[in-house]
């Protein structure tokens, strides 16, 4: 299923949206209270430059989606402000990127 989802435009952005979404959820709940609660900083180079890479690969895929499906200016902004709030990218998945 999740080879079929890659070869559009609109499953790329799926997918990446919902590993960006675990990555920050990662980041934020386990990765942060390891280093400021464990003294253990390397949680957070590791998961933030993962999720650095997926939030650059998210916003560039929501660009190319609302280009290629004519996105209102408005949903495009949308969908990228909802990847700075935690359990963001779930609710577009479930209220944007739908066919």
């Amino acid at each position: 299923m999740l080879s079929s989802w890659w070869r559009t435009p609109l499953g790329r952005l799926r997918v990446v949206g919902f590993l960006e979404g675990v990555s920050f959820l990662v980041l934020l709940g386990i990765a942060m209270p390891l280093k400021y609660l464990a003294g253990q900083p390397e949680a957070v180079k590791a998961v933030g430059m993962a999720h650095g890479v997926l939030f650059v690969l998210y916003v560039l895929l929501v660009l190319q989606v609302s280009l290629l499906r004519s996105w209102s200016g408005g949903k495009a902004l949308l969908a990228l402000a909802v990847s700075v709030v935690p359990f963001g990218t779930f609710w577009a998945e479930k209220k944007l990127f739908q066919e």
